[in-house]
């Protein structure tokens, strides 16, 4: 996806000051979903327009979690607006400048170009979003869904011209809130943070907007109790007309005995692990549906825990598996759940005691296992780390699994008990860790036990 921003004040390089970054250099940023490219097509003291593109990565935000093709065809390269609001936001400086203190609070012509713009509420609801905010140009270009084939009728795609004179920081703040409303689905995990997030970018225009209702339940992804605090922090309404309905079906679903299940059995044999270490702030890597935060939850002594998975969905099955938007203040504090993918770096998986990742790293496709690697064992480095695989051995003894085939269809690989141990012993090596295996599951004498798990503890400097 591509976003150009062009000014005409002169000088217009002076734009390089508001973003915070200078025209004559192209940039890369990492983001957890791609990376983000900076560059400038055009730099005059006439003309000055800088380009942020998204070099988003689709496979990579469903792997392990898809059942259909769309899951991996789709339009999240081209037009994954939320995605842009995420770079936008840490790209570019919010039209501040302490070079250009001055300017930064002075109203510029701007121009903003979104080539492609995906909104499925039509363009009459995209004129009506824009027209408030007071742009003395605004065009909009439908785009057929092809060309060859006008028959095939109008698609959801827009491109999108708007232009006026305002601060960088207002434009800014239009666009970081509009682009993932207009496009209506939020490609990453929304949690109550989003709330504090609009009300900082959009406060300061979007509680007289018209349209305030509609950008805010399409802002954040349509979840009630979320929309209705943002909505009380930005206008004031009577508490009754805040109160969330869902918090009225508190009912604890009743519990049935039964034997473990073999998942079971893997997330018992971790939480064993981690209280003999005395582990008390955990990171669960591929959290995916909670099942393992949940366990955890119910230990007092885990007292801060962040779950990260790829996949949005898995994160909003987790939330309401965990019944976040209902849990006591005390409680709520001690989980987090983010959108985050091992390969790429990411400074909140740091600083804590362990790092769990149940049944994940097969689901990663084998040249992309070293910048995992780096990222969990070299970057947020724990003193623990806990990682739990199928082995492959024990496949024979599945009746209705074929010869050769892997367990789960996307499987990258399935390692032997040797294959393991050796990746296991490397990794230690390279990293500053000590080693040992455990078994999870019935053991066979010739074929080992259905899942085996690798336990990581770093070694204490000499």
């Amino acid at each position: 996806m591509l976003l150009t921003i062009t000014t005409t004040h002169q000088p217009a390089t002076d734009l390089g000051y508001l973003i915070g970054k200078h025209p004559g250099r192209a940039q890369s940023f990492e983001l957890n979903v791609g990376q983000a490219h900076v560059f400038y097509p055009e730099a005059s003291a006439e003309r000055c327009t800088v380009a942020l593109l998204l070099d988003i990565d689709p496979i990579a935000l469903v792997r392990g979690r898809g059942e259909t093709i769309g899951h991996y065809v789709n339009d999240r390269p081209y037009a994954a607006a939320s995605f842009m609001a995420v770079a936008i936001s840490k790209v570019f400086r919010r039209g501040e400048s302490k070079e250009r203190a001055e300017l930064a609070q002075t109203a510029i012509p701007l121009e903003a170009h979104v080539p492609v713009l995906r909104c499925r509420a039509g363009q009459a609801k995209l004129e009506a979003v824009l027209a408030p905010l007071g742009y003395e140009r605004v065009q909009i270009e439908p785009l057929p869904l092809d060309p060859k084939f006008p028959e095939w009728g109008a698609s959801p795609y827009f491109s999108l011209r708007i232009a006026g004179n305002l601060r960088l920081s207002e434009l800014l703040s239009h666009l970081y809130v509009l682009l993932p409303a207009l496009d209506g689905d939020k490609h990453y995990w929304v949690g109550g943070d989003e709330v504090t997030k609009l009300i900082d970018h959009a406060g300061a225009w979007l509680a007289t907007h018209p349209e305030r209702e509609w950008i805010t339940s399409r802002y954040l992804k349509r979840r009630r109790s979320l929309v209705r605090e943002a909505l009380s922090q930005l206008i004031i309404e009577d508490d009754d007309d805040v109160e969330d309905a869902d918090q009225q079906r508190d009912e604890r679903e009743a519990q049935i005995e039964r034997p473990l299940s073999l998942n079971e059995q893997r997330l018992r044999a971790v939480l064993e692990v981690l209280v003999e270490h005395g582990a008390h702030s955990v990171v669960d890597v591929g959290c995916g549906e909670g099942r393992l935060l949940a366990l955890l939850m119910e230990e007092r002594r885990f007292d801060r825990l962040l779950g990260v998975d790829v996949s949005c969905i898995a994160l909003e099955r987790a939330a309401d598996r965990l019944k976040l938007e209902r849990l006591p203040a005390m409680q709520r504090a001690r989980i987090e759940l983010k959108q985050s993918s091992l390969t790429y770096r990411d400074d909140a998986l740091k600083g804590f005691d362990a790092a769990v990742a149940v049944e994940v790293i097969e689901h990663i496709d084998a040249e992309r296992l070293g910048p995992v690697e780096a990222n969990l064992f070299g970057h947020a480095a724990p003193p623990l780390v806990v990682i739990t695989t199928p082995n492959a051995e024990y496949n024979v003894l599945f009746e209705s699994l074929s010869a050769g085939a892997f367990r789960h269809g996307d499987h990258r690989f399935e390692w032997t008990r040797e294959q393991f141990q050796a990746w296991s012993a490397n990794i230690a090596g390279r990293f500053g860790y000590e080693v040992v295996h455990r078994t999870i599951g019935k053991v066979d004498p010739a074929h080992g036990a259905p899942t085996q798990m690798a336990i990581f503890a770093k070694r204490e400097a000499a």
